[in-house]
């Protein structure tokens, strides 16, 4: 995310992997991919599902599931790609269903817990009773 005062407004796409909800910097994504045919790589690590002809970029694709250790489950209706623009490097992300864009305060992400410190997690939002782990996903691709 970019880095401003504590107090700035930022937009976050919002998402479902499993039953949990997680958000990462609308300014991150370039767009969403309904979910189609990937070439696959040999010897790729297993979280890699292998690459995407997007309008003529070859864009690496990555299953948060498998990064996580979630189960398999066939795609859904509603499951797509998220294609990440980190730099002017793209990065594509299976994700189960996009949910919300919202606009939260900097100052209202809770840092994250120390718990095993995983780099990908920027801190942790309380939205109306539910909590939504907030992602810097360049640290997983």
């Amino acid at each position: 995310m970019a880095a401003t005062s504590s107090n700035d407004a930022l937009q976050m796409v919002t998402f479902m992997l499993g039953r949990e909800e997680y958000a990462v910097d609308v300014m991150e994504v370039r767009e969403f991919v309904d979910m189609i045919p990937v070439t696959k790589l040999a010897n790729a690590p297993g979280h890699v599902e292998g690459v995407i002809d997007l309008r003529g970029s070859v864009v690496p694709v990555i299953s948060l599931r498998k990064q996580f250790g979630l189960p398999a489950v066939e795609d859904g209706t509603f499951t797509c790609i998220a294609v990440m623009d980190f730099g002017g490097e793209l990065k594509g992300f299976v994700i189960d269903e996009v949910t919300d864009v919202i606009r939260v305060q900097r100052s209202t992400i809770l840092p994250p817990l120390d718990v095993g410190g995983e780099p990908w997690v920027e801190g942790i939002l309380n939205l109306e009773n539910r909590l939504v782990v907030v992602m810097d996903l360049k640290h997983l691709a």
